[in-house]
């Protein structure tokens, strides 16, 4: 099969089971193995649940929150699976074999293969944003090493003089600083601040004890667009 067939059969699967957004990356120099093409996929949160987020965090979003991670669990193992079925190596990168560790970093973040496969760019809310959804997705990837024709990586930041997110912040965890692709996580936001602003959050506007919030990426300007579409 050809690399641009084999891309358009790719995403014609993972779109049926529920992806809206779709990229490739060139993951040569990120990771060392012969798996070097990253696939990414996202999906949007409901808008009535960004909506609610404006105000607190809800039993909605908690709900919603592990319902798309499930999503895209199933979508990325059946794109991995669909491109063994033809021969090359694949790996789902499911909330199951994903592991955090005590800093929350992962070995290879959803963001970094996002924003190399083009979808967005990590914003001053030290999240993906997309010029669709806003920061209002949730994301999964996969590595592969089949032949897949990669998309312009996306290498900065693009919210500008934009600070709506950092002044939303009830912890003021956000430095404000802009993204590129040396910027570390911690030149962006301070994470045991924000970690435990979300668990009171949380706990107050619900009685669930877990580290959610979403006021950040509800009130991004690219995410008020997403609200304010049609469909």
């Amino acid at each position: 099969m050809h690399e641009e067939e084999l891309k358009r059969a790719l995403f014609s699967i993972l779109a049926e089971k529920g992806a809206k957004l779709m990229g490739v990356a060139d993951l040569s120099g990120i990771v060392s193995d012969e798996m070097q093409t990253g696939v990414s996929v996202a999906v949007p949160l409901p808008k009535n649940i960004v909506k609610d987020l404006q105000t607190a965090p809800t039993k909605e979003y908690y709900n919603a929150y592990y319902a798309l991670n499930a999503i895209l669990d199933d979508i990325v193992s059946c794109g991995a699976g669909f491109l063994r079925e033809n021969g090359y190596k694949a790996y789902a990168n499911t909330t199951k074999v994903v592991k955090t560790n005590d800093s929350w970093c992962t070995l290879l973040p959803h963001k970094t293969v996002a924003t190399q496969a083009g979808l967005g760019w990590i914003g001053k809310s030290c999240l993906l944003v997309t010029k669709e959804y806003g920061s209002a997705v949730r994301l999964s990837s996969l590595i592969t090493n089949a032949p897949l024709p990669a998309a312009e990586p996306i290498n900065e930041s693009r919210c500008g003089e934009c600070t709506v997110c950092v002044r939303s912040c009830p912890a003021r965890a956000l430095t404000g600083v802009l993204w590129n692709t040396t910027t570390s996580r911690e030149e962006l936001f301070h994470k045991e601040d924000c970690k435990e602003m979300q668990i009171r959050r949380m706990k107050e506007a619900t009685g669930i004890e877990t580290d959610l919030c979403g006021l950040c990426f509800a009130v991004c300007p690219f995410t008020q667009r997403y609200l304010k579409t049609q469909t």
